[in-house]
């Protein structure tokens, strides 16, 4: 159906209907591009929302559990799905947006022309039909005035009072007024014709073309809209398998959470790894091998001590006679130069210092304050960490020895001598990271069992040497010991190796206690006089070293020898067998000092 044949006379009409329909489609580019702003805005809300939820530094060992990786996973797949809103709104603007704003200059353009061709027409119309009208108008008066000059001769015809002269002069004039209209007549209708062709034409194809033109025009946009509404579907469906994707991934984090594997983590991560204490024992008073007495009496019978210091080892301890201490930490072979003035520390280990941010006694470098089973997690999570650093060195070293091999080859490329230094302290680097993984090797052995209480102190020793940021540590519990009608006291330092004993003959200090002590090596052999206190086995322990000594649980023991922060103390059993078991397997009770548990904060035997 043409608009040019059914609307012929409906120019005006037309012309708004096309106005209106590209407003129309203004408003759908207006509503597209608020459309992609509100799916850019979600989409960075999304992640906005799911930055902020994402584990921070200190939270990532909780984020092991199965439900914390769920959660997490729950968030990476919305993130996904954010992303697909930002590809909605990228496809929306380039293949519909840009291409509707194209199409209303299109239409706009279109509609000009056609418009002001439609107002040529118009206008030729128009013209024609002025002449046509003024044409008639003219003939209308020269036939008036050949009326009246026919009139006026036949008056004068009439008139016998007339002369033959002025009835001829009036005729002529007649009939010069008759041709005037006959030529005017001729003319009006000439125009006429030409009018009623101009207007045939006008309305049955002129028009109608410029109609047809604004036809097509307004079909073309309504199937350009059409294409357009389809294309955003098309759009949207193009990223409704991947959004079902993330939706199925979110279903998968879902089932990935173990509620079983997340009670078996817990117990892995707080496990300590001591065993259920027993059913505590019922201590008879009245009995004369109870564990509980005044003073420094023991449950095993152990002679008294008589009060009388004769020496004290560098630990504090107490023993009947002068026992000698050798190569305690093993850092007395050295010279009083090297006690007093601490090596200067590698770059790599004042990294490491700074890094574990100054550790202090309540956190020791072999982790052995810690239950056995965080001990070992922790030495094993140092030990891979040392392996990644002795990997990336390694893969340094290999990288700067290609460079070096391509600078001497090739010397224009650059200075072979100037990687020199670098790979000297890579080397450093890399010897010093060796010897870090094979003293904390050492320590999970030794947490593991697999060590003896000897080589454990070796390794205490070495561990002790290298690390000069931390002054050493010598602590004791204060002693207080009668003497007649006097009292010695003498509180050892807590932070560094000077030591002051206090006696009714005077002040010994630091420096005449170092010259008077010797120290030989790490092997000591131990004094059968010198027992220190007594002990009860919290737990039973089987050895697994020629250096220790296999207990059962509540077995009492003599203290030989204290706990140099190794984690061992040599004790004697009634039998008369000696060697070592872990400190926290027993209950420790020093003579002439108040009760002290070796192991955890519990009342003392």
């Amino acid at each position: 159906m043409s608009w040019g044949t059914e609307l012929w006379d409906q120019y005006d009409l037309i012309g708004n209907h096309t106005q209106k329909g590209i407003e129309f489609c203004e408003k759908y580019t207006h509503f597209v591009k608020e459309r992609c702003a509100i799916e850019l805005d979600y989409a960075a809300k999304l992640k906005k929302l799911v930055k902020n939820y994402q584990p921070k530094k200190k939270e990532e060992e909780d984020y092991q559990f199965t439900w914390a990786k769920g959660f997490r996973g729950m968030m990476n797949e919305l993130h996904d799905i954010a992303g697909q809103h930002e590809i909605i709104a990228e496809n929306l603007t380039s293949a519909v947006f840009k291409e509707c704003q194209n199409l209303i200059l299109e239409m706009k353009q279109e509609k000009k022309r056609c418009l002001q061709e439609g107002f040529k027409i118009q206008q030729h119309l128009s013209k024609t039909l002025d002449t046509l009208e003024k044409s008639k108008r003219q003939y209308e008066k020269t036939f008036r005035e050949s009326e009246r000059a026919s009139e006026t001769h036949k008056r004068a015809d009439a008139d016998i009072n007339l002369s033959r002269a002025e009835v001829e002069k009036t005729k002529a004039v007649a009939q010069l007024r008759t041709q005037e209209c006959d030529k005017n007549k001729n003319d009006y209708a000439a125009t006429l014709q030409e009018t009623n062709r101009a207007q045939n034409e006008h309305y049955t194809s002129l028009m109608p073309a410029v109609f047809q033109q604004l036809q097509e025009m307004d079909e073309r946009r309504i199937l350009q809209l059409q294409n357009f509404i389809r294309e955003s579907a098309k759009i949207e469906n193009g990223v409704i398998p991947i959004i079902k994707t993330c939706i199925e991934g979110m279903e998968n984090a879902a089932n990935s959470i173990n509620v079983s594997e997340d009670s078996k983590m817990v117990v892995d991560r707080y496990k300590s790894g001591f065993e259920i204490p027993q059913d505590i024992p019922f201590d008879d008073l009245s009995s004369p091998n109870s564990s509980v007495g005044s003073g420094s009496d023991s449950s095993l019978n152990t002679p008294k001590y008589s009060g009388t210091v004769n020496s004290r080892t560098s630990s504090g301890t107490i023993t009947g006679r002068s026992k000698k201490r050798t190569g305690l930490f093993g850092i007395f072979s050295a010279s009083k130069k090297m006690i007093m003035m601490p090596r200067m520390l590698t770059k790599h280990q004042i990294i490491r210092v700074l890094q574990q941010g100054g550790k202090t006694e309540d956190t020791k470098e072999d982790y052995s304050n810690l239950a056995p089973n965080q001990q070992k997690k922790q030495l094993q999570k140092k030990i891979t960490k040392l392996k990644h650093d002795i990997a990336k060195e390694t893969a340094e070293r290999d990288g700067m020895s290609k460079m070096r091999d391509v600078y001497l080859k090739n010397p224009a490329l650059g200075d072979a001598s100037s990687l020199d230094k670098k790979m000297e302290e890579n080397g450093q680097t890399l010897d010093e990271l060796n010897q870090e993984l094979q003293k904390y090797e050492s320590f999970l052995a030794n947490a593991e069992g697999r060590l003896t209480p000897n080589m454990a102190r070796k390794r205490s020793s070495m561990s002790h040497e290298e690390n000069s940021v931390n002054s050493m540590t010598m602590s004791a519990s204060d002693l207080t010991v009668t003497d007649g009608n006097r009292m010695s006291s003498s509180p050892l330092p807590a932070n560094n190796v000077h030591i002051s004993v206090t006696s009714p003959e005077g002040t010994r200090s630091n420096s005449s206690y170092q010259e008077q002590a010797s120290f030989d090596d790490v092997d000591e052999e131990y004094d059968d006089s010198g027992i220190l206190g007594t002990a009860r086995a919290k737990f039973p322990f089987e050895a697994t070293a020629s250096e220790s000594v296999t207990v059962e649980q509540d077995e009492e023991l003599y203290i030989v020898d204290r706990d140099h922060d190794d984690g061992w103390t040599r004790v004697r059993k009634l039998n008369g067998d000696e060697g070592f078991i872990p400190t926290t397997y027993a209950h420790c009770h020093f003579y002439g000092e108040h009760c002290v548990d070796c192991g955890e904060n519990v009342p003392a035997m």
